[in-house]
């Protein structure tokens, strides 16, 4: 056997997922819409197995909690988020063709700028200008046209009529933030906690593109790890020794190259501030290598400063590379308090968790309590929000009360007010703990670009007895099917027996394909493209001896297996015992 060529390119990738059931094209009979994808028999598997497989990982072993939370959401919840004011691309609108295009990628496709989406649109028009960048559709140059923001949201109504406007969530991470009252009761109001949700995101992205890569629906998997910013971090003691491959802004600044080191050295160095953020790096490196990431074209690239989202103090972003292109496959954020806090002022609910004292304090504690019968009569329809100031002031300068009256100021205009009649004192209580809005890490990944950076990765080119040949090597348990069961020959009781194996199989739990068609080269060739591990043909030595021959997909190796331990072993070679020694 020839040694294997590793990778495909977009085109070639592109006809296997086709061909072979992984992904295509949705509504084609009807001509289609770009950016939206249907997951073949293949690729819907592939993907059901990738989900649980992070479940198993982020969910199950970290001890978080899961939720799955409507895709319809109701407007206030992203007038509180910011994503209606904020949630925006750059487009451009060819003047001749009228085709939309979106502006950053323009640049980014026509010069030597990576990461041209931090840009402004008068910076980004202005190297449009600079670089006679054209209309990719038509030719038309399109210096001096405008770029303008548009907002990624696909809008809707929820019941008869306009009533009530609503949006399909580009995220998940909203239906766990508007949840947080509840969920913390869940989880005892103990701090940290995290809670994940996998689920559908829509954005109405202006150019879709790169297959999977740029969708306008896509499956994302995210955590929100909720923390005390004063308390104890992660168990960093448990991935200090991981090697993480960062390609820091300050690397990036200085147009270094990507640098190696361990979790401890990473935040010895400062290079990762946030131990919970190195924590989740850690892990996600361990399960990226696990279900079939290429470590040698896989990275951690740290926002530079001015591509921070407006509620990220820190970001990180898991890059594979793909056909000479480093994709975004994860992000990783230190949100702080930005998404609870602006929850807590925009609705009824209290977002915040006690945090009890090791011992109760005794405090001092202004207050008032104005006389309305003066403030009424004085103040008239002022009076209310002379009251509600009076409280604020003695809140935040008591030293205001000290004098004969107290001056506050209303929308520009003066108010004066006998120190007398505010009622102004101030009280000894005994606390027993404080309200602490917890800050939020959040590892978010997007299903469909790990799947296909998975499949690029995993691909294979080799020859075999003198054919060439093409396989996935994919991870035992990712593979959409886990064994292929073939009689030698359709004839003479094969068939029935290979189908009752078969039968016996899927009852043990396996993933199974039987194929009676063609010749067993051929049917190999075809569990090979698909990324089955191992294959099972029964012939005549099954029925006169209760074996059959066993074939590993990577190396071709095969040996016999008596039936009756069939399950057991093949459960081990799942579990990653080797076919044969």
């Amino acid at each position: 056997m020839a040694d294997a060529t590793t990778g495909a390119d977009a085109d070639t990738l592109a006809e296997l997922a086709k061909r072979r059931g992984f992904f295509f094209p949705a509504n084609e009979a009807y001509g289609g819409a770009s950016g939206f994808y249907t997951y073949g028999p293949e690729g819907a598997a592939l993907k059901r197995n990738l989900e649980a497989s992070w479940r198993e990982r982020f969910v199950t072993r970290e001890d978080n909690m899961e939720i799955s939370s409507p895709t319809v959401t109701p407007e206030p919840v992203f007038e509180a988020s910011g994503h209606l004011d904020g949630f925006d691309d750059m487009i451009l609108e060819c003047p001749e063709c009228g085709a939309n295009h979106r502006a950053d990628h323009l640049v980014e496709d026509n010069t030597d700028i990576e990461e041209a989406e931090s840009f402004g649109t008068d910076r980004i028009a202005e190297l449009i200008a600079e670089h006679g960048i054209a209309c990719p559709s038509c030719g038309t140059e399109l210096a001096g046209e405008p770029v303008e923001a548009f907002n990624l949201m696909f809008e809707t109504t929820i019941g008869p009529g306009s009533s009530s406007p609503g949006y399909l969530r580009p995220e998940t991470a909203q239906g766990i933030f508007v949840e947080f009252p509840r969920l913390a009761e869940y989880a005892r109001n103990q701090l940290p906690f995290g809670v994940a949700q996998i689920g559908h995101g829509y954005r109405n992205e202006i150019s879709p593109r790169r297959s999977l890569i740029r969708v306008r629906e896509f499956t994302m998997a995210e955590l929100e790890q909720f923390v005390d910013p004063e308390s104890d971090g992660p168990p960093i003691e448990r991935v200090e020794d991981v090697t993480l491959p960062l390609y820091s802004a300050t690397v990036q600044e200085g147009e270094g190259s990507i640098e190696r080191m361990s979790v401890a050295e990473a935040l010895d160095a400062g290079v990762v501030e946030s131990e919970w953020i190195a924590y989740y790096l850690a892990i996600a490196r361990q399960w990226c290598e696990a279900v079939g990431v290429d470590m040698d074209r896989f990275r951690y690239r740290q926002h530079l400063p001015d591509e921070l989202s407006h509620y990220a103090s820190d970001c990180w972003d898991a890059e594979a590379e793909l056909d000479g292109n480093w994709i975004e496959i994860t992000g990783f954020a230190d949100r702080g308090a930005y998404d609870l806090s602006k929850h807590d002022d925009h609705s009824d609910e209290a977002f915040s968790v006690f945090r009890p004292y090791d011992e109760p304090k005794t405090v001092e504690r202004p207050s008032v309590e104005p006389d309305m019968s003066y403030l009424g009569p004085e103040f008239g329809a002022d009076a209310g929000d002379v009251a509600d100031e009076l409280a604020a002031l003695a809140e935040r300068e008591p030293s205001a009360f000290d004098g004969e009256a107290v001056e506050i100021d209303l929308d520009g205009e003066q108010y004066t007010v006998p120190t007398e009649k505010t009622g102004f004192a101030v009280r000894t209580e005994t606390i027993t703990g404080e309200h602490v809005t917890p800050h939020v890490i959040e590892p978010s990944f997007g299903i469909g670009r790990v799947l296909y950076t998975v499949l690029v990765h995993s691909y294979r080119e080799d020859e075999v007895e003198g054919e060439s040949r093409s396989y996935l090597s994919l991870p035992s348990e990712l593979a959409p099917t886990f064994i292929g069961v073939f009689p030698l020959m359709d004839k003479d009781g094969l068939g029935e027996r290979a189908n009752e194996i078969a039968a016996d199989l899927r009852a043990a739990g396996f993933a199974v394909e039987y194929d009676d068609s063609g010749n067993i080269g051929r049917r190999y060739r075809r569990q090979d493209e698909v990324g089955t591990p191992y294959c099972v043909t029964v012939d005549y030595e099954s029925l006169d001896e209760g074996t059959v021959t066993v074939r590993e997909r990577d190396s071709t190796a095969q040996t016999r297996i008596a039936i009756d331990e069939l399950p057991a072993r093949l459960a081990a070679l799942r579990a990653g015992e080797s076919l044969v020694d």
